[in-house]
């Protein structure tokens, strides 16, 4: 096996940059799916339907960033054995990442068809939004081995210091997905239905062009029969990494379904509303996303080189990016609001209610920005616990309590609830960075800087 793209050596800001930016493309074009889809049913259909997609689309969400979180574990433990130049036992870890994934992938595929009826029940849609939700939701998660196909794939290649061939998978899909859904949604009026079905299809394409890369273009990947054999311990570092981050992702997602089903019970117009700012709010967030894994994959590779010094740059030019940008979005929103909202619905309640949650909601981008960088930087020392416990800290004793309260106590504004998330993101900030000074104290006393 041979390291894609060695990142221990060189300008830490170019590094970052030229990591980050095709990532960035493609954390982009990802997020495009469900924007397209969104945006896309608003120009064919009602007020139902764009609810329906929105609400399958964030359980969706929920799914998708769970298994980037996992894979986050094959992302870091690549790194670290590309960075050591230990060539076998990245190629373990390749063989066994794929296995671990794929086999996981389609017991979760059962096990969610299984509970669609349920899991639209928990969401609270709407009764006009229901059916079309269930039908959303069944064909996605049929789509769900495409998914961690494509995630494998990926983690794979940015562990290695790739993030340019993920970009040009998901470039197709994008184009693939846009096109199906003028097909299915607007020439053959398939509603909810058709954005799913052009989602997963579109998927399926990706994936089937990323293996024929891989099989018939020089990848720089050796494995043998062998690697693919599963064990215990190469899985075992996988998982210590990619678990509590998953788990962190998943447990962000239901605060995030939590706070969709306050503002579905308050009825057709909020639940629209969120659901167009929890897509608008993915955009935005392209920058911290991308500097998370800019930070975790370059921060490994050079701390398996034992370069720990430029694992510590890469996280402050990083998070000089981040907030930088968060502050930056934070403020043009104020003022463009109306006319972000009014891309996606035309009806004057659901414009009025989604400018006033994205003008508090947006300042998540300069706090979230903070703790994503951090989170990378955990993963990169083996320590993503921490990141786990920020964020389980942060939902339950702000994100989740203060969007009820003030969902209840303004029933007819959504700012205040808008207000939850940056707030719990800045208590996530706070304690990353005790967490860091702890960190960087212990190693000094123990003389590893």
């Amino acid at each position: 096996m041979i390291m894609d793209k060695d990142l221990t050596s060189g300008n830490v800001w170019k590094n970052i940059l030229l990591f980050s930016l095709p990532y960035m493309l493609s954390f982009f074009l990802q997020t495009l799916y469900g924007m397209a889809d969104l945006f896309i049913i608003g120009q064919f259909n009602a007020t139902d339907s764009i609810t329906a997609v929105s609400i399958g689309s964030q359980v969706m969400h929920m799914l998708t960033v769970m298994i980037v979180g996992l894979a986050m574990g094959a992302t870091v433990t690549i790194g670290l054995a590309a960075g050591a130049k230990e060539l076998n036992k990245a190629s373990r870890l390749v063989g066994n990442t794929a296995v671990l994934f794929i086999t996981g992938s389609f017991a979760v595929t059962v096990l969610l068809l299984l509970l669609v009826n349920p899991i639209v029940t928990a969401m609270s849609a709407p009764p006009e939004a229901a059916l079309e939700t269930a039908s959303y939701l069944r064909i996605c998660f049929a789509g769900i081995p495409f998914i961690t196909a494509y995630n494998i794939i990926s983690s794979i290649f940015r562990g290695l210091g790739d993030t340019k061939r993920p970009m040009y998978f998901i470039a197709v899909a994008c184009v693939c997905n846009i096109a199906l859904d003028y097909l299915f949604i607007g020439a053959l009026g398939m509603g909810a239905m058709g954005a799913a079905l052009g989602t997963t299809v579109s998927q399926t394409i990706s994936v089937i062009t990323a293996l024929t890369v891989i099989l018939k273009r020089k990848t720089g990947l050796v494995l043998k029969k062998s690697d693919f054999r599963p064990q215990r311990t190469v899985m075992g570092s996988i998982l210590k990494i990619g678990l509590p981050v998953a788990l962190q992702d998943g447990f962000i997602q239901i605060a995030f379904i939590v706070i969709t089903v306050i503002a579905n019970r308050r009825g057709l117009h909020d639940a629209a509303a969120v659901g167009i700012v929890e897509k608008v709010i993915g955009i935005l967030f392209l920058i911290p996303s991308s500097m998370l894994s800019a930070v975790s994959a370059l921060a490994a590779q050079n701390i398996g080189a034992q370069k720990h010094d430029r694992a510590k740059q890469t996280l402050g030019c990083a998070l000089v990016i981040s907030i930088g940008f968060g502050m930056v979005s934070s403020v043009l929103v104020q003022f463009v609001a109306p006319q972000i909202i009014g891309l996606f619905e035309d009806n004057a309640d659901v414009i009025r209610l989604g400018s006033q949650y994205l003008r508090s909601y947006v300042w998540d981008c300069v706090f979230a920005g903070i703790h994503f960088c951090f989170s990378g930087y955990f993963c990169a020392l083996g320590k993503s616990g921490i990141s786990f416990l920020h964020n389980s800290l942060s939902i339950v004793l702000v994100r989740i309590p203060l969007s009820w309260i003030t969902s209840r106590k303004y029933p007819d504004n959504l700012f205040p609830m808008g207000l939850a998330a940056p707030l719990g993101s800045l208590l996530s900030a706070g304690i990353c960075v005790a967490a860091y000074l702890i960190l960087s104290g212990e190693r000094r006393r123990r003389g590893d800087l």
